[in-house]
């Protein structure tokens, strides 16, 4: 029996709440991984995470669109943007759409410093890829894709509580 199966009709309901628990749970053993993968490269899985984001990108980007791509607070991706300057992974940039936010590139050593953290992450990753597949992994990217897009649009509290008052 599943999970969410367990409870009835109201398990229906329930394996949401499962899937984000295990999302978080996830989300905890990937940072953790991540750490013990990049330390002696002196990274961080956040520091990792925005050299990734701005290595993905075709252009460079202010500290809020990481932060918005990325699903981060704006004053934690500036706290590791700082810390990838002071380290020479990153370099500021005018912005020609806004005078105050800068655009963040990498610098070399910054892609370099991505491209060896991705290094160490092909056993992991190819461990993951032979015990669960490519297309269950495929399957649970569209699903985790569309429930963060569904999420994105998706009422506040304060407007169900207003649709629940009416």
């Amino acid at each position: 029996m599943k999970t969410g199966d367990q409870h009835g009709e109201l398990g229906k309901d329930l394996v949401v709440r499962d899937l984000v628990i295990a999302v978080f749970k996830l989300n905890g053993r990937i940072i953790e991984n991540g750490n013990h993968l990049v330390a002696d490269l002196g990274l961080t899985s956040a520091l990792w995470q925005v050299l990734g984001a701005l290595g993905y990108s075709p252009v460079p980007l202010p500290v809020a669109h990481i932060a918005r791509n990325m699903g981060l607070s704006r004053q934690s991706v500036q706290r590791v943007v700082d810390l990838l300057a002071e380290r020479d992974l990153v370099r500021f940039a005018p912005n020609p759409h806004h005078q105050r936010a800068k655009l963040v590139n990498l610098t070399p050593a910054g892609r370099a410093a991505l491209q060896a953290a991705e290094a160490r992450e092909v056993p992991l990753n190819r461990l993951i890829i032979d015990r669960i597949g490519r297309d269950r992994l495929a399957a649970a990217v569209a699903v985790l894709t569309e429930m963060d897009a569904l999420l994105a649009d998706a009422p506040t509290v304060e407007d169900l509580d207003d649709k629940d008052a009416a």
